[in-house]
This record gives C-alpha cells, sequence and structure tokens, in this order.
C-alpha cells in the first residue's frame, strides 16, 4: 500500500499486523479518488472504519485540510498513528479508538461536518444503512460532500437515505464502492 498522489505521494503504509482488517487496494483507492477528486481545497474528512488510514490520508495527500479516524481495533489504531507520522500529517489527524455509532455521537455533540466521509466496514458486520441514515438525520455531511462506501460486492444498498443519494456505484472485483451526496446538490435545488 502506498499513497497515489498529492504531497505524500509514493510513501509506503504499513497494513494492520494480523487478519482483522482488509485494506482498500491501491487499485480501488484510486478509482475512489477519480470519482471524488481528484484533488481537494480544503475540508474536513471522517475515516471512520480508519484500519491503516489509507483512505483518510490519501485524502489529506490530496487537500483535505484535517481528518479524524476512527477505529475500534487497537492494532488499526497504532497503525494508522504509524502512518500518519510517516507521511508527517500527525497536525492535521485526530485519531481515536472507538467504535463508529460511539463515534458518530460525539461528532454529533462537537457539531462537526465534513466534506468526505468514508465507511469501510468489515464486510461480515455490515451496517452501512444504518450509518448513512445517521449521517443523513444529523447533518454530519457539508452540502457539497460525499460520501464514500466501501461494501461486499454482493450486498444492494439503497438508491436513497432520507437526503442521502447514490451519486455513483462501481465494483471492482467482490469490493463495491456507493458514493452518496445529497439530493439538491445534483438537481441544484
Amino acid at each position: 500500500m502506498r499513497v497515489i498522489s498529492g504531497k505524500c505521494k509514493g510513501r509506503r503504509l504499513q497494513a494492520v499486523p494480523g487478519m482483522s482488517t482488509r485494506p482498500t487496494t491501491d487499485k480501488v483507492k484510486e478509482a475512489i479518488f477519480n470519482m471524488i477528486g481528484p484533488y481537494f481545497s480544503g475540508g474536513m474528512g471522517l475515516d471512520l472504519f480508519g484500519g491503516s488510514g489509507g483512505l483518510g490520508i490519501e485524502a489529506l495527500s490530496r487537500g483535505l485540510d484535517r481528518v479524524i479516524f476512527v477505529d475500534h481495533d487497537v492494532k488499526a489504531v497504532q497503525t494508522i498513528k504509524k502512518n500518519v507520522e510517516t507521511c508527517r500529517l500527525l497536525e492535521q489527524a485526530e485519531i481515536y479508538r472507538n467504535d463508529a455509532e460511539r463515534a458518530l455521537k460525539v461528532i454529533v455533540k462537537r457539531g462537526l461536518r465534513f466534506q468526505l466521509i468514508f465507511l469501510d466496514p468489515p464486510y461480515k458486520e455490515q451496517k452501512l444503512q444504518s450509518l448513512l441514515s445517521f449521517i443523513d438525520e444529523h447533518g454530519l455531511l457539508e452540502e457539497d460532500g460525499a460520501v464514500v462506501a466501501e461494501h461486499s460486492s454482493e450486498m444492494d444498498l439503497a438508491e436513497r437515505i432520507g437526503r442521502l443519494v447514490k451519486w455513483k456505484h462501481e465494483v471492482y472485483g467482490i469490493t463495491a464502492i456507493s458514493i452518496y451526496r445529497y439530493t439538491d446538490v445534483e438537481k441544484g435545488e
């Protein structure tokens, strides 16, 4: 794994030790950023199932100002810290060990909103529908932002969840990417 583009291009990222996480491949990561960017002029991101931190680090490398990384696994949190340090992005990162639902509740209390939200939960424990509903209900996404959900290609996510509408959907082998945006962004409402 490596950072594909931006100010940290070419930096190698460590994977989380063991078999508890499944890192996003460079091919899929590149495809994601071609769909949503490829570069950004500021903004804040949330990498909710951080794993190695690859998606959030890529977003920082491509121009986001700040990313909050969250993962429940202690090894993942340690790996994110190492990878953020390797890329010299520590001042732009907040890294927490927490489960997704609790982390979202804390984010609501802090009054934060995001340009980009990455959701890449373990394929066997998909809670994407409820997470997307929570994001919509609490207005955690900026009006022109995007939620990137990585999931099993066997799973079908709803076309619409509240005001969030599936904007793009691509399949890469066993992996699928569904990108959601607010309806009024696409329809000019």
